[in-house]
């Protein structure tokens, strides 16, 4: 193997990912007065986050009644009783906080009358604990709420002095041999050079891995790079067989239409022009969780009630809403239809369809942000230097099923929560014990490997294969048979990958080289997640079996753990869901039917 030059830089904290989560925690860490940088593959704001449209939740009761403990109890029935309602309800009431906190940073929220923050009703929050009517929960800036949060997070970084790498790709993690994280091997894309960042925290901000789909809403940078990462290392992700589909993607180009649509009162109809979502949730109808209503249109479509020419989506409507609301509350929604469906909404209607739109799984964390793993019998072994948050992580507030606009809160409550902990548990230029001189060996043999791999099959096909099996067989219904066929499929697609072709050699923007490592955490966490969607006999959230109609809380309330080595041999494992709450200012939600 050629000597590879590796240029050092230490810090008290490395920060992998510039999106809403990578931000909060970058400028959070920062403003403890702790030595930060930050890596980021894509120019921080031109971070996925900036695509999330409909709001942030918050109880902040601005346009009616509203308690963090409705939302607490939202959340858990939202899960289907796979989220841990400790982190729940740290989330839903540091929630409060942290939106405040956001607003004085600089986030330009929409206005009431009043001046305060605007709030839209979403799918499944309510109050009074369900009984109420629904509850206006979801804090908005018209529809480009996290292109808002995105833009100040970045400013405040830059103004706390943060550091940033940016378009450096993270390579793997540095594991010493304790089992401790010490850093990060990363490429500067542009220069072709190796950097090591050595730090006392690498904390995981790297996003979803939507991209293992053929059609998804996520940015074609959504490959899960952490998850890739910690797979690697030897570790086990979280309830992967969880993937949310967004009910509203558009038909054809896969491109996010908010859930804020029906928020402001858009609804869904079929061929014969009804709103069908009254028979499958007669209570909130549209506004239902994201699971039932993706498989409510689903249902529709295969009993042959779906539009066009193949039957095969369905019309999001708008056209009663008038003007002024569109070009107040939705002018992007209106701008997406008219670029991505050629439709103007104030006259016609949006061709949807459920489309791949969020991981519930992901690294397992406890709600500081710390990776989780089970080891000599304690679920909750936390890994040191380690921590995870964003759709990278599985802190569990989302379970089988998230609720929408509590994706933005998850980044920004828990991205703060991971720089209040390290504030604690960080001494600031704190000694770091020296590193073995052979701990970049590992990362250095892959990285030679991959970049003089000479297969005969070149990365995008491969990728093409696992996006089409993934679209096919890990779908919004799933039955035993197309899941076993999809778990061979999968085995030997991640085994094709031994065969990659990468055609450049050199390490100054090879983005042939880049996409082969991408594709590499795909693979691994493609194989994970049918592998654990086939190990669940039974119907939670996102994950419906045809086989296993029912929920089965006596087998399977429990985590899934798993984890796949070099030869693609997956291992399955479990951690019990958390049952108890923090404190006593809330009490647990004991699992029941969940309907709207």
């Amino acid at each position: 193997m050629p000597a590879y030059k590796i240029h050092e830089h230490t810090f008290d904290m490395v920060v992998v990912g510039a999106g809403g989560a990578g931000l909060r925690a970058t400028f959070g860490l920062a403003q403890k007065g702790l030595k930060t940088a930050c890596i980021t593959k894509v120019f921080p704001t031109r971070s996925h986050t900036v695509a999330a449209q409909g709001g942030v939740a918050a109880a902040l009761a601005n346009m009616g009644e509203d308690d963090w403990r409705y939302h607490f109890f939202d959340t858990v029935k939202g899960s289907d009783w796979l989220g841990d309602q400790d982190a729940i309800e740290y989330m839903c009431r540091e929630a409060i906080p942290a939106i405040i906190e956001l607003e004085h940073y600089g986030v330009p929220f929409s206005r009431t009358e009043d001046g305060r923050i605007y709030q839209r009703p979403f799918g499944g929050m309510t109050t009074r604990y369900g009984e109420g009517p629904p509850a206006q929960r979801t804090c908005a800036a018209a529809d480009r709420t996290g292109h808002a949060i995105l833009h100040t997070l970045y400013q405040q970084s830059l103004a706390h002095d943060a550091q940033f790498f940016i378009e450096y790709f993270a390579l793997d993690l540095i594991m010493d041999a304790n089992g401790a994280c010490r850093g990060v091997l990363a490429l500067d894309m542009a220069e072709g050079t190796l950097h090591l960042f050595k730090a006392q925290g690498t904390v995981l901000a790297t996003g979803g891995y939507g991209r293992a789909y053929f059609s998804a809403t996520s940015a074609h940078t959504c490959t899960g790079d952490g998850g890739g990462m910690v797979l690697r290392a030897g570790l086990s992700m979280q309830d992967m067989e969880f993937v949310q589909f967004h009910p509203t993607g558009i038909y054809g180009a896969g491109c996010l239409i908010t859930e804020g649509v029906r928020g402001e009162g858009g609804i869904l109809r079929n061929s014969n022009g009804e709103r069908f979502m009254e028979r499958y949730a007669p209570s909130v109808k549209d506004l239902a969780p994201r699971d039932m209503v993706s498989r409510a249109m689903t249902m529709e479509i295969r009993e042959g009630r779906g539009v066009g020419e193949h039957k095969d989506h369905i019309l999001l409507d708008l056209t009663h809403l008038g003007p002024e609301v569109i070009h107040e509350k939705l002018p992007g929604i209106a701008e997406s239809a008219r670029i991505f469906a050629n439709v103007d909404v104030e006259k016609q209607p949006i061709p949807v369809i459920p489309t791949v739109h969020y991981n519930m799984g992901g690294i397992p964390t406890n709600y500081h942000g710390e990776v989780v793993q089970l080891k000599n019998g304690n679920p909750d072994e936390v890994v040191p230097g380690l921590y995870a948050i964003g759709e990278a992580a599985c802190v569990s507030v989302h379970g089988a099923n998230r609720l929408g606009s509590n994706s933005l809160l998850d980044l920004v409550v828990f991205g703060r929560a991971v720089a209040n902990r390290a504030a604690e548990t960080v001494k600031a230029d704190g000694k770091q014990a020296k590193l073995a001189s052979d701990a970049c060996d590992k990362a250095l043999a892959r990285l030679d490997k991959l970049r003089n791999a000479n297969g005969g099959t070149p990365t995008a096909v491969i990728r093409d294969k696992m996006q089409r099996t993934m679209q096919a067989d890990a779908a919004v219904f799933r039955t035993g048979d197309t899941l076993r066929e999809g778990v061979a499929k999968m085995r030997d697609i991640h085994a094709s990958f031994a065969d990659v072709k990468v055609s450049d050699r050199s390490l100054i923007w090879n983005s042939d080289l880049i996409e082969t490592y991408e594709l590499s955490n795909l693979l691994d966490q493609a194989l994970v997640t049918i592998v654990s969607a086939e190990n669940r006999t039974e119907s939670r959230g996102a994950h419906a079996r045809e086989d296993f109609p029912d929920r089965d809380d006596a087998n399977w309330q429990k985590h899934t753990l798993c984890s796949v080595d070099e030869r693609g041999q997956t291992q399955i494992d479990y951690r019990p869901v958390h049952m108890y709450t923090l404190t006593d200012d809330v009490s647990v939600v004991p699992p029941k039917k969940r309907v709207y």
